[in-house]
């Protein structure tokens, strides 16, 4: 299974939003840390404030920040509508469904059931988990000193 660029970098930008937790976070900032296009993470950020997961603060000292607490914020329930258009295979809803032998296919059974095995494991993580006692992670996405 590969995750979208989207739901990728909504992680990231949640992982950053966790370890900056005290402060307000520019998008701006969040691009320039991970050399991802600003308006990417606009559109992925007002997805972000719409499910209530991130809170944005327009104008000067504003950005965004965490709308729960980090360890209330699981990995499955980002993932999840992110990744629904996505179609692992053909045969799946919202794919072609050319394939000859759909209609006797088992594979589509054991793909689904692994798909749902992908998504009951990141159900188990929030982003606390991804960024707790991550000292690297802290050095490499704290705030800067100007």
């Amino acid at each position: 299974m590969r995750l979208t660029a989207q739901t990728d970098y909504a992680l990231r930008m949640l992982m950053h939003l966790a370890v900056n937790s005290d402060r307000w976070v520019t998008i701006s900032e969040i691009a320039e840390r991970f050399d991802i296009s600003k308006n990417h993470l606009m559109k992925i950020a007002q997805t972000l404030v719409a499910r209530k997961v991130v809170q944005s603060l327009r104008g000067r000292g504003g950005g965004l920040r965490l709308a729960r607490p980090a360890n209330a914020i699981h990995v499955g329930e980002i993932a999840r509508p992110l990744e629904a258009a996505s179609v692992l295979v053909e045969c799946f809803p919202g794919g072609a469904n050319e394939c000859l032998i759909t209609p006797s296919c088992k594979l589509k059974g054991v793909l689904r059931e692994a798909q749902a095995a992908f998504y009951d494991v990141l159900d188990q993580y929030s982003i606390a988990d991804l960024v707790g006692g991550n000292q690297g992670l802290e050095a490499l996405l704290a705030e800067v000193a100007a």
